[in-house]
């Protein structure tokens, strides 16, 4: 912004209007005489007539609105100098001209004797010239006015002024400063950084830790300035003087402070200068209150870089003295230097690395999220981490045994400098170079699936919930046959990457990953987008020699989507006590996802001997209304679902309908065989080879129960026959009029 009091410093009066050689300018002369509250008094310019730098049109503004005598002193009509520079970038200044214009906030002021200039926008000068007009610009200034003299133009939940503007220039502190400094030993230096494009650079107050290089380092001072009343806002002084100035207008000494802290550590045998002593940073905190007798609001942290050292510094305010190149205390010149007061200063904006509290502010999350365990560091889980940790979202410990290999990085969060390394212990550095220690992620380089090893047995007792993004089956199918374990939900996204599954399980752990899996099973063979689920598999390639060594070709950019989804949805998710089960599916083409939800069922357990059988209240149901269907004859079908022997167990997800060319009476049912294989093929299909032919399902007529006659006998037989080829047993399931029985037969 132009400077403009010290512009009209050296000015000529324009005698005629068209003489006016800025576009603004004369725009905004063509608005003054059409409005009927301004009134043109005369016409400024700074600079050659053939180029001016500032027209200045100088104008009596009315406003009605403003009260008679009112308390902030702003009178009916003022007289102001509405200041163009020929600068397009830069905005037209409003400087009152009245010598005992008020002192007010919301005011942009030079010097001490400067001319009051009105702040008259909270937006950014790119932002104001997007729509600025000389007609809108004069109502904003009535606008000022009216509001100012009414005491309206900061209201009262307003947060108070800030004492300067933002600079290029920042200086950062660590999250937990005010921790840190409970160690009376501990020290700090100030790092600067590369210097920006735009010349601004930024500075880290530093704790010293062993072995920190210093050559890139500066020395800080820190002071503690009585409190001060908030109201106009200043420029950035650029020299110390100018800083002890504005400071004192406000009745605070800043160079006697600065001189007693310049003078703290140099003993009676004085000190030598140190490389790493090639500038300061005076650290100012200023208490910024409402009024003259109310509490601080708000500490403002004001920082100013100094490119000279702290020695020569003591020596430019008189605190110090050079005497064969050692530097000591001055303590006994009358007349101290005022060498000072022309050292050039650049005003640093201070802000603060995030902690967790500010991170969750600054996403919009009111809720820190549980003590968290998340199984998988691979692409998924990393991903996850990383958006959960940058909104400060739970306190997560990453189980993980795989490593980092090179053709990780297409869709890792991970660097090439961390091939080799394993993925538990990655992800946790990630995080650890986001948050600097302001929050913590524990890793473990196991095997979830070893519920006997000490820090995965560890990890479950310490955690409130449970992630599984593994991707594997054995995870989520082990741990639902453990009740004592906490809440789980497993996410995983599809091999073509254009579908996101959510599995929850409820806070009481009812419904168990296991029957979750069956049910989302169900849903892919019985609903119509369950046949585009799975579909079109961008294909495999071999990342080694191994012929296990096989991964799926798929754009990181489909894992971040979904990741994302994830991430706020498992949020949602356990603030919820509900189990769920959540598809999204996404149109590649489009873009668009549309929503699934299936609705969860109570799992049933039958015990078979060697083997538990799971089938769920939805299944069942299925089997009942086909029953029902099929009255006053009997009815039945192939039972799918599929079995694994590591947890010994096998679910049933679905029965299929009498095929039509079936044999059915009151009495008894013979199951044909037309579109059969091709069902089974295709839920086997539909369910990417999960779900397979596992036996048959039959019911029995009204009124009778589910026990097996001997015809069933006989037919778990020849099913049994029929299976040993694969080497599994056989299910037969009966639907009676009240209950349901489950047999099972093996060939011997």
């Amino acid at each position: 912004m132009t400077d403009a009091y010290h512009q009209l410093a050296n000015v000529v009066e324009v005698r005629d209007a068209s003489e006016l050689k800025i576009l603004r300018a004369k725009t905004l002369l063509n608005a003054i005489e059409r409005h009927r509250d301004y009134s043109l008094i005369g016409i400024l310019r700074h600079g050659d007539v053939a180029g001016p730098s500032v027209e200045c049109l100088v104008v009596d503004v009315e406003c009605d609105d403003v009260p008679p005598e009112n308390s902030a002193g702003i009178q009916y009509r003022e007289r102001l100098a509405l200041c163009v520079p020929s600068d397009d970038e830069e905005l037209v200044e409003v400087l009152a001209l009245r010598k005992s214009f008020p002192i007010l906030m919301h005011l942009n002021q030079g010097g001490a004797n400067s001319i009051a200039n009105l702040c008259l926008y909270f937006e950014a000068s790119s932002a104001v010239r997007r729509t600025w007009t000389p007609q809108a610009f004069l109502r904003r200034i009535q606008w000022w006015l009216e509001k100012s003299a009414r005491g309206e133009l900061h209201p009262a939940d307003q947060p108070v002024e800030h004492l300067f503007f933002a600079s290029k220039y920042e200086l950062v502190l660590p999250w937990n400063l005010a921790e840190l400094r409970k160690d009376a030993t501990r020290r700090f230096v100030v790092l600067r950084q590369k210097e920006r494009v735009d010349g601004g650079f930024t500075c880290l107050l530093l704790s010293v830790v062993p072995g920190m290089p210093q050559d890139k380092t500066v020395k800080h001072i820190e002071l503690l300035l009585p409190p001060i009343v908030h109201g106009s806002v200043e420029r950035n002084p650029s020299t110390l003087g100018e800083l002890a100035d504005l400071l004192s207008k406000r009745n605070t000494d800043l160079i006697g402070p600065l001189s007693t802290a310049l003078k703290e550590g140099i003993g009676s045998g004085g000190v030598m200068p140190t490389k790493n002593d090639n500038g300061t940073v005076i650290l100012l905190y200023i208490p910024v209150r409402r009024t003259a007798t109310s509490e601080p609001d708000t500490v403002i942290r004001r920082a100013f870089f100094i490119p000279i050292s702290t020695l020569d510094l003591g020596v430019a305010c008189g605190a110090l003295m050079v005497y064969e190149g050692r530097y000591f205390q001055d303590s006994l010149n009358p007349q101290p230097s005022a060498a000072w007061r022309e050292q050039q200063v650049m005003t640093m904006d201070v802000r603060s690395q995030n902690d967790a509290a500010a991170a969750r502010r600054q996403s919009g999350i009111t809720d820190a999220g549980p003590p968290g365990l998340l199984i998988g560091a691979g692409s998924l889980g990393s991903a996850l981490l990383n958006l959960w940790g940058r909104s400060g979202w739970g306190t997560w410990t990453v189980i993980d045994k795989d490593h980092i290999k090179p053709h990780n990085l297409s869709r890792h969060a991970a660097y090439s400098a961390n091939i080799g390394e394993a993925k538990a212990e990655v992800v946790a550095e990630l995080h650890a170079g986001v948050m600097d220690g302001a929050s913590i992620v524990t890793p473990i380089v196991a095997d979830a699936c070893d519920l006997n090893q000490d820090s995965v047995i560890q990890a479950l007792g310490h955690a409130a919930v449970v992630i599984d993004a593994s991707t594997t089956l054995e995870y989520p199918r082990l741990v639902s046959g453990n009740d004592t374990l906490p809440r789980h939900f497993s996410v995983f996204i599809t091999p073509n990457g254009n579908a996101a599954v959510l599995l929850a399980e409820d806070a009481k752990r009812a419904h168990c990953l296991r029957t979750l899996e069956a049910q989302y099973y169900r849903a892919l063979i019985q609903q119509e987008w369950g046949k585009i689920h799975l579909q079109g598999h961008t294909g495999t390639f071999w990342s080694g020699a191994s012929c296990r060594d096989i991964s799926l070709v798929l754009p990181y950019s489909r894992i971040l989507g979904h990741a994302s989804t994830l991430a706020e949805q498992i949020q949602q998710a356990t603030a919820s006590d509900n189990a769920r089960i959540r598809i999204w599916q996404r149109n590649p083409e489009l873009g668009n996802v549309d929503v699934h939800d299936i609705d969860v069922m109570v799992e049933q357990q039958f015990d078979l001997g060697e083997l538990n059988l799971y089938i769920d209240a939805g299944a069942i149901q299925r089997l009942r209304d086909l029953r029902q269907q099929a009255f006053p004859h009997e009815t039945g079908g192939a039972l799918l679902g599929y079995y694994d022997f590591n947890i010994q167990a096998v679910v049933v997800v679905a029965g299929l309908p009498a095929p039509p060319d079936s044999k059915a009476s009151p009495s008894s049912f013979e199951r044909g065989t037309e579109g059969l294989f091709e069902a089974i093929a295709e839920a086997s299909k539909r369910t990417g080879g999960m779900v397979r032919y596992i036996g048959e399902w039959h019911s029995h007529p009204p009124g009778q129960s589910a026990s097996p006659s001997r015809d069933d006998v006989i037919q778990l037989v020849h099913l049994a026959l029929g299976m040993a080829d694969d080497g599994l047993p056989a299910v037969q399931l009966i639907v009676g009029e009240t209950d349901v029985q489950v047999l099972q037969g093996a060939a011997g």
